[in-house]
C-alpha cells in the first residue's frame, strides 16, 4: 500500500473519531440538560427511582410495567382465562381475575382454592394489570390451581394510606358475596387465601385482621395469609438495620432497600400524617394475636432490609396464642420461606430464576395442604448460580441515595458448623457452609442453610 494512501486511510479514521466525539459530547450535553430542566420543575418530593412528586402537584411514576389486557384465550396465558371486573364505581377499584383451564373439568365436583392477591410497589406505583403483576398471578393460578382475584387498589400520595386497605377490603367483601359467576361456580370458601407481597404484604394483613374482627356472617373464614417481603417497619431501628451505618462493606453491597430510604415511604404515602411509629407498619402484640387465620407463610430474602422484619413478625404470629375456641390447639402454623443470596422482590423480575421457581412452589404446597395433614418436611433450596439481576435497575438507582453500606455480617460460621440451640417447636435444618463464605448474617428465626433458600416450619 502506498505511503499516500495510508495517510488517506488515517485522515478518514480520524475524522470519524472527531466527529463520534463530537456526537458523544452532543448526547452528553442533552442528558445535563434534560436532568436540568427536570430539576427546574421544583422537586417537592424525590424517591427516584419510584416516584416523584412536583410543587406544581404533578406526579411522575418510574417503576411500573406495561399494561395488559385480560383475554379469555387460554392457549396463550398458560391456560388461565382471565376476566376484569369494576368491584366499587365511587373509588373506581377492580379486580383481574385468573381462572385455570382444570376450572371446568372440576366443575359440579371439586372446587378452587380462591387467593385474594394484593400487588406491592411502595404504596403508590404498580399495577394488578400491569405484565408484571399479571404474570405472576397467571403463573400462580395455573401453578396452584386456584383461582385468584388480583386487586387494582387506589395508589398514593394522590390517594394516602388507608384508601389501599379500604379497597382491599372492599374487595374481599365483593368476592364474600359470591356475586360474581366464576366465584360462585369454581370457588371453595373453606380454602380463601390472602396474599400479597411487599406493601402488598402489609396490606393483606391488615385485611385479615379486619376480617378477624368482622362480625357479618356473610364474611367467609380466612384459611391461610401468605406475605412474601413484607413491607414492616418501626421508628427503632433493630441491631441488622443499626449495622448499616458500618462502610466497611462498601455501597456496591447494599441492598435495594437501605433503612434511610424505607425511613421516608411512610410519612409519604400517608401524606405526613404517619411516622415510622405507626402501629400499621409495626403491630401491637393484641392485633397481632387477633388473627383468626388457621395458618401463615411468611417469605423473606437473605439481603432484603425487611428481612428481619418479617421474621419477627413471624414469630410473634407463632409465639402470640389465637383467642379464638375454634382453633386449636391455640396456635397457627407459621412456615416462614428464606431465600438466601436474594433481594426484595427477586420473584417478580427474575421468574424463571431457580429460587423463584422453589419459591413458588412452596406457596403452591401451602396453598393446596389439606388442613388437617401435617406439615411437610422442611426443604432446604439449592443456592443461586448467578446473581439476582435488577433488570430495572431501581435498585441500583437506590443505591446511590447514599453511601452506606449493607448490613455488617455479625456472625461467622465455618464448613459443619451448627449454629445456636433452636426452640424445640422448630424445624430446621442446616447444611455445610460452602468454602470461602465464612460470613453470614443470622437471625434468630432463620436457623437455615447458609447461601440456599430454605423453608422452615412452626406448629
Amino acid at each position: 500500500m502506498r505511503c499516500s494512501q495510508r495517510r488517506g486511510m488515517q485522515r478518514t479514521t480520524q475524522n470519524k473519531s472527531f466527529k463520534l466525539k463530537q456526537l458523544n459530547c452532543a448526547m452528553h450535553a442533552n442528558k445535563t440538560s434534560l436532568a436540568k430542566q427536570k430539576e427546574g420543575r421544583d422537586i417537592s418530593v424525590d424517591m427516584y427511582p419510584f416516584i416523584r412528586k412536583y410543587k406544581d402537584g404533578s406526579i411522575e411514576r418510574f417503576l411500573r410495567s406495561p399494561f395488559v389486557l385480560a383475554s379469555p384465550d387460554q392457549g396463550g396465558n398458560r391456560g388461565v382465562t382471565t376476566r376484569d371486573v369494576v368491584v366499587d364505581k365511587a373509588t373506581g377499584v377492580s379486580v383481574r381475575l385468573f381462572l385455570p383451564s382444570r376450572a371446568a373439568d372440576t366443575a359440579g365436583r371439586n372446587r378452587l382454592p380462591l387467593v385474594i392477591y394484593v400487588h406491592g410497589g411502595s404504596f403508590c406505583t404498580e399495577s394488578a394489570f400491569g405484565r408484571t403483576y399479571h404474570r405472576y398471578a397467571t403463573s400462580l393460578a395455573a401453578s396452584a390451581g386456584a383461582l385468584v382475584v388480583s386487586v387494582e387498589y387506589r395508589l398514593a400520595p394522590e390517594f394516602p394510606i388507608p384508601a389501599a386497605y379500604d379497597d382491599a377490603w372492599a374487595a374481599l367483601q365483593w368476592a364474600a358475596s359470591s356475586s360474581d359467576p366464576w366465584l360462585a361456580s369454581y370457588a371453595d370458601w373453606g380454602r380463601t387465601f390472602l396474599a400479597g407481597d411487599s406493601a402488598g404484604g402489609n396490606i393483606v394483613y391488615h385485611t385479615a385482621v379486619r376480617a378477624s374482627h368482622e362480625v357479618n356472617d356473610d364474611m367467609m373464614d380466612i384459611e391461610g395469609l401468605i406475605m412474601v417481603h413484607p413491607y414492616f417497619w418501626g421508628a427503632k431501628r433493630l441491631p441488622s438495620e443499626l449495622a448499616w451505618a458500618d462502610e466497611s462493606e462498601g455501597a456496591s453491597a447494599t441492598a435495594v432497600f437501605p433503612p434511610y430510604g424505607v425511613d421516608r415511604l411512610w410519612p409519604f404515602v400517608t401524606a405526613g400524617q404517619a411516622g415510622n411509629d405507626d402501629p400499621r407498619i409495626d403491630p401491637p402484640a393484641s392485633e397481632v394475636s387477633s388473627l383468626a387465620c388457621r395458618r401463615v407463610l411468611i417469605a423473606v430474602a437473605g439481603k432484603d432490609t425487611l428481612r428481619d422484619r418479617g421474621l419477627d413478625l413471624a414469630a410473634r404470629i407463632r409465639d402470640h396464642d389465637a383467642p379464638w375456641p375454634w382453633m386449636t390447639p391455640g396456635r397457627r402454623e407459621v412456615t416462614v420461606v428464606e431465600s438466601e443470596g436474594e433481594d426484595h422482590g427477586f420473584h417478580l423480575y427474575c421468574p424463571l430464576r431457580a429460587t423463584s421457581k422453589r419459591l413458588m412452589g412452596s406457596i403452591v404446597e401451602f396453598i393446596n395442604q389439606q388442613p388437617s395433614s401435617s406439615p411437610a418436611n422442611p426443604m432446604v433450596f439449592g443456592v443461586p448460580t448467578t446473581p439476582f439481576k435488577d433488570v430495572f435497575g431501581y435498585g441500583t438507582t437506590m443505591k446511590s441515595w447514599g453511601t452506606r453500606s449493607s448490613m455488617a455480617r455479625n456472625r461467622a460460621h465455618g464448613p459443619g458448623a451448627h449454629g445456636p440451640v433452636w426452640p424445640s417447636n422448630k424445624i430446621s435444618v442446616r447444611l455445610p457452609m460452602p468454602a470461602g463464605n465464612a460470613h453470614h448474617k443470622q437471625h434468630p428465626l432463620s436457623a437455615a442453610a447458609p447461601w440456599g433458600c430454605v423453608m422452615n416450619k412452626f406448629f
